[in-house]
């Protein structure tokens, strides 16, 4: 896709060095953007022209070269996507021949027919100066335009004004859009709804989740079809210390998007890019205040919890209210980078951020290597379980986008009343989260609802919880894998349905004979008996001591 800078060859045609010159082939390409002039004094110049040139000649070489030569040369030219090619026909030729102008036209390469006493000099430099001329009012509009930006970006950073500043200079429609924090701004002026909807679902399509093009930091174009026509599109990342944070939109609707329009939105990307990164330095030193005082806050050394207590107020919490503990633990899977994790990190704790904001809950989020832990804060009046489920439900919206690409585990604590006791909280937030590691059905596990966990995951049980297991359930995992049998899936689902032998089989598409059949290798393999009553409570706990174990 073309993208130089200059004048259109429909303007130099107007100058008074083209007064007695005429385009003879290739109207098709008036409107091509001349970027610089050459002159060719031998056919080999072809390799090294370039996109955009006007180049000057004399028919001397068409005089002593075939029919063929002279469609291969065309074509070279069209291939090069020089803007034009001027050629002095007389005194070398009556004219050229028409096959070679029936293929200019044909590849849309304008032939200017060069008056023959004209100096090629008096051509370059007049187009020369107009080209430059062009160029530095391009420059100077560019250097407005980023003063503007700057000046938006120093009042506030208001994105709907950053929108229209690019769109009042490219013309055409423009979407900004961001990850964090989340945000989006469509301007384009007057356009018909229709437009404006096919447009906004256009960019949607972009995010596809099996392209990943949203994740590359480069400048993405292509032709769009909009309605019933093709356009240029141009995407381009914002990107910030190697992460990108959004894109900014810009479809070629009005006019075709070209070398300026381009610099416009290069100019954007890095101001919004500066923008973002001297707020992410503030929220850096935020977060190192934040997490010191998380790490004081549950330690357990009672005087470093009293220093968390002093803290408080620099946060805005009170320390006699009553305090929850989230943590959001985030895996990389089997073959993603670690970048994908700290986008989706990124997205995850500004969502979060907006939670708060949006529940109106006091609290801190504070940022680790691979999770972050809201510090959520309670008065009396307050809705907290309706706002509680709020959080939980969005995180859980978050978690099952297709665009996440970790595995992210939630555990939620139990509410205590005081900031000296939020450490009991965290604790059990921590106790939670990692069931919902093990538990690959459930991504939010709240620690009033782990029942029998509750036991069984305190810190000091570790050793009996592995001998007990030895001592109950290994045998019978032992012989799966030894027999490649699905006794244990078996057990499980016994629980799950409450000894209902029709509704096991039907889960595991086995027929009833078979699950009894397997029901009776699982007493034969254990020594334990369903059917009494302490043998079937310590095979049910031994199921889940496996879980807990990740065995």
């Amino acid at each position: 896709m073309a993208r130089t800078n200059g004048v259109t060859l429909d303007k130099i045609m107007k100058m008074d060095c083209m007064d007695k010159c005429k385009i003879i082939a290739g109207m098709k390409g008036i409107k091509n953007t001349v970027s610089n002039v050459n002159v060719m004094a031998d056919p080999d110049i072809i390799n090294w022209v370039g996109e955009g040139e006007l180049l000057l000649t004399t028919a001397y070489s068409f005089k002593t070269s075939s029919l063929n030569e002279q469609r291969d040369f065309i074509r070279q030219c069209a291939e090069k996507k020089l803007s034009a090619l001027g050629i002095k026909i007389y005194p070398y030729l009556e004219k050229l021949p028409e096959e070679t102008l029936a293929l200019a036209d044909q590849l849309g390469l304008p032939i200017i027919e060069l008056y023959y006493e004209i100096p090629f000099s008096d051509i370059m430099t007049p187009v020369f100066k107009e080209i430059f001329n062009k160029q530095a009012l391009l420059l100077q509009k560019l250097e407005n335009i980023y003063e503007r930006l700057m000046d938006v970006m120093l009042k506030g950073g208001d994105l709907e004004s950053v929108a229209k500043t690019v769109n009042d200079n490219l013309k055409n429609p423009v979407m900004i859009k961001l990850d964090f924090p989340t945000n989006e701004v469509f301007h384009a002026g007057y356009i018909e709804n229709q437009t404006r909807e096919d447009l906004i679902q256009n960019a949607e399509r972009f995010f596809d989740p099996n392209l990943e093009r949203y994740k590359e930091r480069k400048l993405y174009e292509s032709k769009e079809e909009i309605g019933e026509i093709y356009v240029d599109r141009m995407v381009m990342p914002i990107v910030v210390k190697n992460s990108v944070f959004g894109h900014i939109f810009a479809w070629g609707l009005s006019t075709p998007l070209g070398g300026f329009d381009l610099s416009v939105l290069e100019a954007t990307a890095t101001t919004m890019s500066l923008d973002m990164l001297r707020k992410l330095s503030v929220k850096e030193v935020e977060n190192r205040y934040k997490a010191e005082f998380f790490e004081e806050l549950v330690s357990l050394e009672a005087y470093r919890r009293e220093k968390a207590l002093e803290k408080a107020p620099m946060f805005s919490l009170d320390p006699e209210k009553d305090y929850l503990s989230i943590i959001v633990n985030f895996d990389s899977r089997k073959g993603q980078s670690n970048d994908f994790m700290e986008d989706d990190m990124g997205r995850v704790l500004n969502l979060s951020e907006r939670l708060l904001e949006e529940y109106r809950i006091e609290g801190v989020v504070v940022n680790k290597t691979d999770s972050f832990i809201l510090v959520l804060s309670f008065g009396k009046k307050d809705k907290r379980d309706r706002k509680i489920e709020g959080i939980k439900t969005h995180l859980e919206k978050a978690i099952k986008l297709q665009s996440i690409s970790v595995d992210i585990h939630v555990g939620v604590g139990r509410i205590y009343t005081g900031m000296e006791n939020f450490h009991k909280s965290f604790k059990d937030s921590l106790k939670a989260m990692r069931i919902s590691k093990v538990n690959r059905e459930v991504s939010i596990v709240s620690y009033q609802s782990l029942g029998v966990f509750k036991i069984l995951s305190q810190d000091h049980l570790d050793e009996e919880l592995e001998k007990f297991y030895d001592e109950t359930l290994k045998p019978l995992v032992a012989y799966d894998q030894k027999k490649s049998t699905e006794l244990v899936k078996t057990l499980e689902a016994y629980f799950k349905f409450n000894g209902n032998f029709k509704k096991i089989s039907n889960e595991l598409f086995a027929h009833y004979n078979t699950i009894l059949y397997r029901m009776q290798r699982i007493k034969e393999v254990t020594g334990m008996n369903l059917e009494d009553f302490d043998d079937r409570l310590n095979l049910e706990i031994a199921v889940k001591i496996k879980k807990l174990l990740g065995k």
